[in-house]
């Protein structure tokens, strides 16, 4: 670690769902170590970003996951629930890094040095890390999610507006975990109240 000049890759997961808090992940990777593989979370299989997951828990020099919740997206928009997703992250490292490289087109305010990269995903290593640790979270939570309610479907769609999903909103109304600032959403509960 002596004389590395300390990157943490951040990016977030799950903006656009229907349902469910937004994760973000945070990475700083140990040069020593790295890891083959990293790749945007989405152009990789199930599989393989579980297993990845693994290996940069086990050989990042610090990693964090973190989210913002559902009334906080509801409250103060997506995208700045995104961004305060990203910054509790940060926040969460236990090594302060020198530079913060954020995927996208905006960077949450931590005050360290920050730059964002479109598509830093498929293009920065730390970043990549970052995707696939949130992808993995919030994967995850939608699995169990599933098991608390099953007659959505979320296990398949994740959240997303599919038409499985859909259909599910039109017939079930809507649950605690449905952001009621999406559209798709708000109508359901319009049509459940008319």
């Amino acid at each position: 670690m002596k004389n590395q000049l300390l990157i943490c890759g951040v990016d977030e997961a799950g903006r656009g769902p229907l349902a469910s808090p937004v994760y973000a992940a945070a990475v700083i990777l140990d040069d020593r170590r790295p890891i083959e593989g990293l790749n945007d979370s989405k152009k990789l299989s199930e599989k393989q970003r579980n297993s990845l997951a693994l290996e940069i828990k086990q050989y990042a020099l610090v990693w964090a996951i973190a989210e913002a919740s559902v009334e906080e997206i509801d409250s103060i928009n997506i995208l700045r629930a995104s961004l305060l997703a990203m910054r509790r992250a940060i926040e969460m490292l236990q090594i302060r890094p020198h530079e913060v490289l954020v995927d996208g087109l905006y960077c949450p305010d931590t005050g360290l040095p920050s730059r964002a990269i479109v598509r830093g995903d498929s293009s920065v290593a730390s970043i990549s890390a970052a995707s696939i640790l949130a992808k993995t979270a919030r994967d995850a939570a939608m699995l169990l999610l599933h098991d608390i309610y099953p007659q959505y479907g979320f296990a398949a769609h994740k959240g997303y507006a599919t038409g499985a999903h859909l259909a599910a909103l039109r017939m079930h109304g809507i649950s605690a975990e449905h952001r009621r600032s999406f559209r798709p959403v708000r109508e359901a509960l319009e049509q459940k109240k008319g």
